[in-house]
């Protein structure tokens, strides 16, 4: 009898699944090796593509900056600029030969060359021609020649010929001949020739022909020509020959020749020949000529006219209004033989103005005389004028300073005027007054005596 065998698995009987089949087992020996295989390789890859990066940029470590490493570089490429680092200092022979390449984001805290150009200045700028600065200057400028920023200033500029800012500028300028500001200029601004300003300027400014402000401008304005404000002004404009306000004057205008405020005028205007004022004058003219549209205060000068309303008063050789009467005058008396002259007449005051020939007798030779006088005229009854005037008169005798009379003389005289108006453009007076004739090198009388004189008068306008 043949004994049996225990299965090997401890069953109770044999079975077929209790004894897995041998090609089975390394069938799962083989691929478990393969899947650890598998693994090894994809590891030696990583670390190989990580070596390979590394050898072709040197300054990636870790697998993770790989992406970041390329973006940047990718930027780079774009950009027309580029950043070289720690930046500060720019010493310049020329635009590209310098310690700062002309293409850096970044600024400068000194620079010193010949010729430069940069980015940005914050602090010491120094060249002996020039400098371009792209963006903003904070700090000093100094040129031989010219300084140009294309942003705002802030600080100090000295150049030789010009300073230019495309934007604006807060600090001293200082030009050998033209100031440039494209916007707003606050400050100090000097120049030989002329400063400019796009828009507003607040401060002092002195050109040796021309201050322009294309807006408006406050301060003190010194010009050797004229001074120009395309707005408001604050302030007091000094010009050797011209003052021009686009809007309004808050402040006093001086010139030798005209001053001109196309809007309304709170202050004083005084010049060598006329003051002119396209809105309300409230304060004081004093020129040859004043004008203004309204006048709230006094005119002072040869000639004083305003167009619609006076709340003021008018001292000149000459007052007129629209309302001013204008009337040819021709007399004869026995101060000068015959006389002609132009009397401007408003509602109660006259000036006239005039001449005469014959102040000595018709038995000497020729002589003649220029007069001004003003008056107070008051109505009588209807038609009926009484009239008082004080006037001065100039007198030249000519030849007759060979006989022994004085080349010129002097007069002031005193009168008294009645006028009948036949109508409303003609009229007729009859004079009285007294007068005497003086030296003007000798402080006594040559001739004194009563006056009378009578003549016609004509409205012309």
């Amino acid at each position: 009898m043949v004994e049996e065998l225990p299965p090997v698995c401890g069953c109770a009987a044999p079975s077929v699944a209790c004894h897995p089949p041998t090609s089975s087992l390394a069938g799962r020996n083989i691929e478990k090796s393969m899947k650890r295989n598998l693994s090894l390789l994809l590891v030696s890859l990583l670390f190989a593509g990580t070596a390979l990066a590394q050898e072709h940029n040197p300054g990636s470590v870790q697998p993770d900056t790989i992406q970041k490493s390329s973006e940047k570089s990718f930027r780079k490429q774009r950009s027309p600029r580029t950043d070289h680092g720690p930046v500060g200092i720019n010493i310049s022979l020329w635009k590209n030969i310098s310690t700062q390449r002309t293409d850096t984001i970044g600024s400068t805290c000194f620079n010193l060359g010949v010729f430069s150009s940069m980015n940005r200045l914050n602090g010491l700028g120094m060249n002996i021609l020039g400098s371009v600065t792209g963006r903003d200057v904070n700090g000093v400028q100094m040129a031989g020649l010219s300084n140009m920023v294309g942003g705002s200033m802030r600080g100090m500029q000295i150049a030789g010929i010009t300073n230019i800012n495309g934007n604006n500028l807060i600090g001293v300028s200082v030009s050998g001949l033209v100031g440039i500001t494209g916007n707003h200029a606050q400050g100090v601004i000097i120049s030989g020739l002329a400063n400019i300003s796009g828009d507003y300027n607040r401060g002092a400014s002195i050109g040796g022909l021309l201050n322009i402000s294309g807006e408006g401008a406050s301060g003190i304005h010194f010009a050797g020509l004229a001074n120009i404000s395309g707005g408001n002004f604050k302030g007091f404009s000094g010009a050797g020959l011209l003052s021009v306000i686009g809007e309004d004057l808050n402040g006093m205008q001086m010139s030798a020749l005209t001053n001109i405020t196309a809007g309304d005028m709170t202050g004083v205007q005084v010049s060598g020949l006329g003051n002119v004022v396209g809105g309300t004058a409230r304060g004081l003219q004093i020129g040859a000529a004043n004008m203004a549209i309204r006048a709230k205060g006094l005119q002072i000068g040869l000639f004083n006219y305003y167009k619609e309303k006076l709340d003021g008063f008018q001292l000149g050789l000459v007052n007129a209004n629209p309302q001013t009467k204008v009337q040819l005058m021709f007399f004869g008396g026995n101060a000068t033989k015959l006389n002609v002259g132009a009397r401007f007449k408003n509602r109660l005051f006259y000036t006239i103005l005039g001449g005469g020939t014959h102040y000595l007798d018709f038995g000497d030779k020729f002589s003649a005389a220029l007069f001004y006088r003003a008056g107070l005229e008051l109505p009588l009854y209807k038609q009926l004028f009484i009239s008082g005037d004080l006037g001065y008169q100039h007198i030249e005798t000519f030849k007759n300073k060979d006989y022994g009379i004085p080349a010129r003389l002097y007069a002031l005289q005193a009168r008294v005027n009645l006028e009948y108006h036949l109508t409303e453009r003609f009229g007729i007076f009859l004079t009285g007054g007294y007068g005497g004739s003086r030296y003007y090198t000798q402080g006594k009388t040559y001739d004194k005596g009563i006056i009378v004189e009578g003549g016609v008068t004509i409205l012309k306008l």
